[in-house]
């Protein structure tokens, strides 16, 4: 019986690998999604190197689920991405007859979680991000705060303002094919957006960029920089679930921003300022309200500030 666990191992592995490779090629995965599982299956391996098919009953995902609470300190939420992608791999695999362990259909394991706080700029945050003095030692801040205002104007991902190019600005609109979704989008530009595009539009960028983007990485840590010097100080409450632990933290908002804080801040503006979920979803490429909820939910709360504007008169 010794002689058998490596090769079950290696067909668990194998049988992964080739899980990934057909579904990526049918479904066109990113390579941030070829990331995510590679370390789905990295996680697979270092809890249980012998793992079999067969070795996922309850009890299994149970301790699988330990070990990436107390091991891998995931937060709940992460915890359930990896159990979600864990079946998708174990449901296709079992189409394909590879395996008849039927109890992962049944785990459904109860992890306590709250709702992610939608991080956006409000718009007197957005006028302190636009009168902020920028340090001559920090002049690529500037270039930062037009890419972030222009996506806080238009609605687009990072990875799309990245592949902006020239040839896709009209007058009075920008004509985009979205990376991620792949979605032909026709995005109106407003005075905003477009003295951004005119403040670049003689400055040569390689690939024929209309605007100069660094990478999401770099310009994560560079939005950070730029709202604590703009002040965007405001102190934001996250609450998240380590099993039943609940975990308050507070951390100033400067700290939360990221590239797709411009998205977010357009969307929540947009949906504040009365223009219909239907008009926004067609800037934005969403295709369900689903997504939209959560922004709805925003906007909400921002009607119901505004209506206590009457308390003035």
């Amino acid at each position: 019986n010794h002689e058998e666990k490596p090769k079950a191992k290696l067909d668990f592995i194998k049988i992964f690998d080739e899980f990934v490779a057909e579904c990526s090629k049918q479904n066109d995965w990113s390579s941030s999604t070829l990331k995510k599982f590679a370390t789905v299956k990295k996680h697979i391996d270092t809890f249980d190197p012998n793992t079999t098919f067969d070795s996922w009953t309850e009890k299994h995902f149970n301790e699988y689920i330990d070990y990436l609470r107390s091991d891998k300190d995931m937060r709940n939420t992460s915890i359930a991405k990896q159990i979600k992608f864990l079946k998708w791999f174990l449901r296709w695999a079992n189409r394909k007859g590879y395996h008849q362990n039927m109890a992962y259909d049944k785990f459904m394991p109860k992890m306590k979680s709250a709702p992610k706080k939608v991080i956006f700029l409000t718009r007197s945050e957005m006028d302190k991000i636009r009168a902020c003095q920028i340090p001559a030692t920090k002049q690529y801040l500037e270039r930062v705060r037009d890419v972030l205002l222009f996506c806080c104007f238009t609605g687009l991902r990072h990875s799309d303002v990245y592949n902006l190019k020239r040839s896709d600005v009209k007058d009075e609109h920008i004509e985009i094919t979205t990376i991620k979704t792949a979605d032909s989008l026709i995005i109106e530009l407003n005075d905003h957006s477009k003295a951004i595009l005119e403040k670049y539009k003689d400055i040569p960028f390689k690939n024929d960029k209309a605007l100069p983007v660094v990478s999401n990485q770099k310009m994560n840590e560079y939005l950070k920089e730029l709202g604590e010097l703009a002040e965007i100080d405001e102190p934001v409450r996250e609450t998240y679930y380590k099993g039943n632990e609940r975990i308050d933290e507070v951390t100033p908002k400067y700290a939360l921003l990221c590239t797709h804080t411009g998205r977010r801040t357009f969307i929540c503006n947009a949906l504040a300022l009365g223009i219909p979920v239907q008009v926004v979803m067609k800037w934005t490429g969403h295709s369900d309200y689903k997504a939209m909820k959560p922004y709805i939910d925003v906007a909400d709360e921002i009607k119901i500030n505004a209506m206590n504007k009457f308390n003035l008169l």
